[in-house]
């Protein structure tokens, strides 16, 4: 017999510890190759380990909720044979690490998918369920004709575990309204349901207080005229659509610009560690993602400024669709130095954002609406329709003083203002 340790997997270039969450093997049980063993976490992505090698899992080397770094031990197999110590050695000598199996995105199969994901032969249509989603089941007392009718957000319709634990979630409140039985423990005074947060709810919960405690929050708003912009816009989407197969909306537009303000103003594109100031090399540029589970993601567009327009909507697109689904990968959650967010698309004027840690700026772009509005010229002034937007900017106090604040969304609103009309796509 043998002994082989299975190691935190690495999950992106930045991404260098995880949480565990959920023990899916228990101390004793036989594992196959490939078995998922472990379900983890980042700030925002959830991942299953597999085990690398057949045998019993011998001992769990972390509890549920730990914190672990990359290429740390988490469980102990014990295997047949006597190569598995040196496999082991090899794999952190050579820093080869699987990466995990994610839960809301299913890859292309594989011979080695084949093995952790099976068909159920008594289902009609050939529906896939992954191990932790049959674990689920069983332990919920979810049939397998329930499991058919819920409706998958996954891949191709596949059910995940998000999908499966709504379900349940539904179907127990449904069935407490049916009986009218209120239990002191899930209902409060007259009849208020009271609902745990989920894990990620938890998470932004404690980032959004974290930076309020840390950040000094000071909030600046500038009013531009973006009718020019608009009206190109509405000139070449069509063309733009047709041409590239790409849509053109406004926040690859605003990210253009806001990318092309923080070259001008490199003190707006850093982190604070204490009393450290780290200037950043490249402006990576969050963009916040509304998910159809009602909760923000902050996916990050990696070197903005070297985009063009046309690069910077289709990675726009991309990473907006994916994030609605659940598909992104760790890393393309890391690494931001600046954040924007398109607040205009819920009809919202203007806001207060919370800086995203350890960024020191964050801006809000508001709704854009027709006001009437005084037309200077060298004629005289006049009254005409225009279209204004609103923008907010927040910004941290400890190393951005109001004049470099004010002076940087002013830049933004020069650049709207002065559109290149006859910019061509």
């Amino acid at each position: 017999m043998a002994k082989f340790e299975l190691l935190m997997p690495k999950m992106g270039e930045s991404v260098d510890e995880a949480t565990i969450i959920n023990w899916l093997k228990n101390v004793g049980e036989k594992i196959d190759e490939d078995d998922l063993i472990v379900e983890i976490a980042t700030d925002k992505v959830d991942s299953e380990v597999p085990s690398e090698v057949s045998g019993i899992l011998l001992e769990k080397l972390c509890k549920i909720d730990d914190v672990v770094k990359v290429g740390e031990p988490i469980a102990i197999i014990e295997t047949k044979g006597d190569n598995t110590k040196e496999l082991t050695k090899k794999l952190k000598e050579s820093k080869i690490i699987q990466e995990p199996v994610e839960i809301f995105q299913t890859d292309i199969l594989t011979e080695k998918a084949k093995k952790i994901i099976d068909f159920d032969n008594n289902s009609n249509d050939k529906k896939i369920y992954s191990p932790l989603v049959k674990s689920i089941s069983e332990k919920e007392g979810v049939s397998l004709s329930e499991l058919e009718k819920i409706t998958g957000s996954g891949k191709e319709g596949r059910l995940t575990k998000n999908d499966l634990l709504e379900y349940i979630s539904k179907r127990k409140f449904n069935l407490e309204s049916s009986n009218s039985v209120l239990s002191n423990t899930d209902f409060s005074v007259d009849n208020d349901e009271i609902k745990e947060m989920s894990r990620m709810e938890k998470l932004i919960s404690d980032h959004m207080i974290s930076s309020k405690e840390k950040s000094v929050h000071v909030q600046s708003f500038i009013e531009a005229d973006i009718t020019d912009l608009w009206d190109w816009r509405e000139d070449n989407k069509e063309n733009f659509q047709k041409k590239e197969g790409e849509k053109i909306t406004f926040t690859p537009i605003f990210i253009m610009l806001v990318a092309k303000a923080l070259r001008e103003f490199p003190l707006l594109n850093v982190s604070v560690d204490q009393y450290n100031i780290i200037k950043k090399k490249n402006i990576n540029i969050g963009m916040a993602t509304a998910i159809n589970d009602g909760n923000l993601i902050v996916p990050v567009i990696k070197n903005a400024d070297q985009l063009s327009l046309l690069g910077l909507a289709k990675k726009v697109n991309d990473l907006a669709k994916r994030s609605r689904v659940g598909q992104l990968e760790p890393d393309e959650v890391q690494g931001g130095t600046y954040t924007v967010s398109n607040i205009g698309v819920f009809d919202t004027l203007m806001g207060t954002p919370i800086i995203n840690q350890p960024q020191v700026g964050i801006l809000a772009f508001g709704a854009i609406i027709k006001k009437p509005s005084v037309i200077e010229t060298d004629k005289g002034d006049f009254i005409g329709i225009r279209r204004k937007i609103i923008l907010s900017h927040s910004f941290d106090h400890r190393v951005v003083n109001g004049a470099r604040g004010g002076l940087f969304i002013k830049r933004i609103k020069d650049l709207i203002e002065n559109w290149e009309t006859d910019l061509t796509v």
